[in-house]
This record gives structure tokens, C-alpha cells and sequence, in this order.
């Protein structure tokens, strides 16, 4: 049995959400490997409509077991938030299992984060100011809290004190602004210890002897390709890694153990916050598929930057990935269009480019070079089949396909969960 990895190919927002959910149903355990509650997923199941922030997708599938694992940074108080927000609505989060090595999202980070982004005036990055790049950078300066510190209030105390002196000097005497109490600090994070103690475990030891006895994982990446802090728009990126290779670094699985990994792409394009993007539309083309597709974000609710599907960027997170498969979602957003422009590559000084630029300067001076596919009218939400879909339709996804690099397995025709078309199954 598999254990498929699910990625953004993209910038993010993509849908991987509902990808994770529908495998739920086939799965044993979600496992989300990278990131935190600065990226949200939003679910619909039936009539009701989930936005899941921290928490993995499985969490909305009986007998799925949902895990967070050591390459996520958990901010307790979204956690538990999270979690009286499903049970209120009838969802059990009982079997929810966390690393005892993932970091935690201290309240002192959040406010660096914010200070941080602000100093940087027009230079910002567009972070959501969760506390999310601080804490990675404790992380790896070795100076990061984590779940199991929990369970050792003095050392927990050690730890908060060391950060602080830090963390208080720059608040203090770069940025004039209050402080944190070390106490104060401590006493916060050790009220979650009693609560979170029944979830935490060794991943990696259970994700292991989980695929021994045969089981089926499923490992939800955060963000996306574009936004790896490696091989994303530095450093418009996120701070973690979000290709399908953090998978294995975020959850203690090793690589030759990965049946299967799903880039999760939008028939169009999107980003959230600052930085390059060659195929964005400043137009009523751009207005039109952020209203059509309810572009905004789940977590924090801004309007999302919307262009043509660029098929260079999908090439390239096909590679950085190795993806087997592509789940291509939203594409009824694009139903009513006359033409559907796809960029098949970049103008670089003049100079055509097929692949992702090395360097950055030319990566924020691309220009699409368009190939133009005729549209359709009809309405597509309940075609179950590749069949269904109107030749013009079914001409646009064959092209994505070729353009793309790799098959396209699975096709999104609207948010539900049973609103997908599936050519190639994803779990054998």
C-alpha cells in the first residue's frame, strides 16, 4: 500500500485541502509535515463548509487518523481553538497525534514577526505576522521550544529565559516596544501541557511501523513548490520546506518509503503577499477569477493576486518534486471564457526562456509568452467523467497535461467533495 505525498505546485492555495480530504476517506493516517497556521485550508463536506488552519485534512474522516508531525510549529492557543471549533460542530479530534519534537509557536515570536515585517517598510514580504519564520529561525539558532518541553516545567523555564534574553534585548532597544516576562511566558505555554500530553507520541517510530503492517499515509504538504525556502522566490517564500522532500525531513519517514507524490495545481494561478509573478492580471480578467473562484485567503482573509495558468511553473514543480500525478482544480472558474490564455514560457531581455530562471532579477523582469485555448460555455459542476466535460474543456486539460509535464489524474469541477473527476486513481 502507498505512502503519497501531496504538494502545492504552485504559490499556494491550490486545494490541497480537499486533495488530502477525498484520500482521507482511502487512508489510514494525514500527516501534515511542514508549516503552521499561517496557510488554511478550507473543506466542504456535504452542505457545511470546514477552514482547517493548523490541523490536518484528515481530521474531517472517521477512522482517519490526523498527525502533526515534527516539521510543523504549533501555536497551542489556534490548536485547541481549532479543535472546540470542530467538536462544537460534531467532529471528533480524539485521535489527533502530534510529534513531540515539532516546535512551538511562542507569543514573544509573534510580536518579532510583526516588528520584523515592519522594519522592512517597502521591502515587506507579505508574511501573515503569525510568529511562523521567527520560530523556525529559534529552530534551527537552537534556541526553539518544543512539545515535549512541556512536560519539564524547569526546563521549559531555561529555554523561555534564553530566548528572551534575545528576544527581549530587541524589542527592548531596536524596536522601543514592551517586553516579555519570562514567567508570565512559561506559566501560558505550561497551561496547554495537561491538554496536548494525551496526543503527543513518537511520529516517526508510529508512521514507520504503520507502513510495516501494510497501512496507507497520506503526508499534506503547507504552501507550496513556489514558496520553499530553497527552491521558492526567495525570499518571498515561507520558512520551511514545502517540496514533496520535506515530507521525509518533517515527519521522520524515509524517501525510499514514498509511492507517490501529487502536485495539486488551479487551472489558473494565485499568490498571496509580495514578490514575483509573471502571469498576474491587473485587469477585469484578474478581478473576474477572484470573484468567480472566491479568491481570498482562508486564513487571513486578503484578496489573493490572480493570473493565467503558467505551465514553466508547473514544469518546474513537477521536477523539483518528481510529481507522478496532478490534481487540477477550480476548473470551472474558468466556464463563460471566450480564451484561455496559458503562459508556455518566459521573454527575458528579449530572449525566449522555457525553464524557471536561475536568477532572481529575471524572475521578477518575466514575461509570459501566451498561448490562447478556446473557452466553453456550459456549465460542468456535475460532470463526473472526463467525458462529460465539453471537448473544448477536455482540449484544455490534454494541453495542461503536455505543457505540464506530467498526467493529470484528478480535475476539480467545484468545491464539494464529490465534485471531481478522476482519470488515473491515486491509490491502486
Amino acid at each position: 500500500m502507498p505512502a503519497i505525498v501531496i504538494v502545492g505546485a504552485q504559490w499556494g492555495d491550490e486545494g490541497k485541502g480537499k486533495a488530502s480530504d477525498q484520500l482521507g476517506t482511502q487512508v489510514d493516517y494525514v500527516v501534515k509535515f511542514n508549516g503552521g497556521n499561517n496557510a488554511g485550508h478550507t473543506v466542504v463536506v456535504g452542505d457545511e463548509k470546514f477552514a482547517l488552519h493548523l490541523l490536518p485534512a484528515g481530521i474531517l474522516t472517521p477512522g482517519c487518523i490526523p498527525v502533526i508531525g515534527n516539521g510543523v510549529v504549533v501555536d497551542l492557543e489556534v490548536l485547541f481553538s481549532e479543535i472546540e471549533e470542530l467538536e462544537s460542530r460534531g467532529v471528533d479530534t480524539s485521535k489527533l497525534r502530534i510529534s513531540a519534537n515539532a516546535h512551538i509557536i511562542p507569543p514573544y515570536n509573534k510580536k518579532i514577526d510583526a516588528v520584523n515585517e515592519r522594519m522592512l517598510g517597502k521591502r515587506k514580504l507579505g508574511t501573515t505576522g503569525r510568529g511562523i519564520g521567527p520560530t523556525y529561525a529559534d529552530k534551527m539558532n537552537r534556541i526553539g521550544l518544543r512539545i515535549q518541553d512541556l512536560f519539564d516545567p524547569s526546563i521549559l523555564r531555561q529555554k523561555v529565559e534564553g530566548a528572551l534574553s534575545q528576544k527581549n534585548g530587541i524589542l527592548a532597544h531596536l524596536h522601543e516596544e514592551p517586553t516579555f516576562d519570562i514567567d508570565e511566558v512559561t506559566a501560558e505555554l505550561l497551561s496547554y501541557a495537561d491538554r496536548v500530553r494525551p496526543m503527543v507520541l513518537n511520529v516517526s517510530a508510529e508512521l514507520n511501523h504503520a507502513l510495516d503492517a501494510g497501512k496507507t499515509l497520506v503526508f499534506e504538504g503547507g504552501q507550496a513548490a513556489m514558496l520553499d525556502i530553497d527552491h521558492g522566490t526567495y525570499p518571498f517564500v515561507t520558512s520551511s520546506s514545502c517540496t514533496a522532500a520535506g515530507a521525509c525531513t518533517g515527519s521522520g519517514v524515509g524517501p525510499k518509503r514514498i509511492d507517490r507524490i501529487v502536485g495539486v495545481a488551479k487551472a489558473y494561478i494565485t499568490r498571496v503577499g509580495e514578490g514575483p509573478f509573471p502571469t498576474e492580471l491587473f485587469d477585469e480578467s484578474g478581478e473576474y477569477l477572484r470573484e468567480t473562484g472566491g479568491e481570498y485567503g482562508t486564513t487571513t482573509g486578503r484578496p489573493r493576486r490572480c493570473g493565467w495558468y503558467d505551465a514553466v511553473v508547473a514544469r518546474y514543480a513537477s521536477s523539483i518534486n518528481s510529481l507522478t500525478d496532478i490534481v487540477l482544480t477550480k476548473l470551472d472558474v474558468l466556464t463563460g471564457l471566450e480564451q484561455i490564455p496559458v503562459c508556455v514560457a518566459y521573454e527575458i531581455d528579449g530572449q525566449r526562456m522555457d525553464d524557471m530562471p536561475e536568477n532572481q532579477s529575471d524572475m521578477h523582469h518575466a514575461k509570459p509568452i501566451y498561448e490562447y485555448f478556446p473557452g466553453w460555455e456550459e456549465d460542468i459542476t456535475d460532470c463526473r467523467k472526463f467525458e462529460d466535460l465539453p471537448q473544448n474543456a477536455q482540449d484544455y486539460v490534454h494541453k495542461l497535461e503536455e505543457l505540464s509535464g506530467c498526467r493529470i489524474s484528478a480535475i476539480g469541477v467545484g468545491p464539494g467533495r464529490e465534485q471531481t473527476i478522476v482519470r488515473h486513481a491515486l491509490i491502486d
